[in-house]
């Protein structure tokens, strides 16, 4: 028996919430400076509850070969990544225009 979305209702397979989520985020970019002035790109406004945040860390750590967390709300990249950043987002299937650079 297919399993029913709780949110739309239709079936697992044909459920768009995940994408529906995804154009409603706003989602913010900035750089950051932690302690002995190392540079780091903080991702703000991705919902855990919607997005899996490990694996949308990990794509993004595989990607630009640098270190990374993601905890409570945001992904911590080290490095200052913001000049591409943005296009990897939308191939990760983000709207570009819900994405803002600081």
């Amino acid at each position: 028996m297919a399993v029913i979305c709780n949110t739309c209702g239709l079936p697992e397979d044909l459920c768009a919430c995940g994408e529906l989520a995804k154009d409603s985020t706003k989602i913010i970019i900035r750089l950051e400076t932690r302690r002995f002035k190392k540079k780091g790109t903080m991702i703000e406004g991705l919902d855990p509850k919607l997005n899996n945040l490990e694996t949308v860390a990990k794509e993004l750590k595989n990607k630009y070969a640098c270190g990374g967390t993601a905890k409570e709300g945001y992904i911590f990249l080290q490095g200052d990544h913001r000049d591409s950043i943005k296009d990897t987002l939308i191939n990760l299937g983000f709207a570009a225009d819900t994405i803002e650079l600081h």
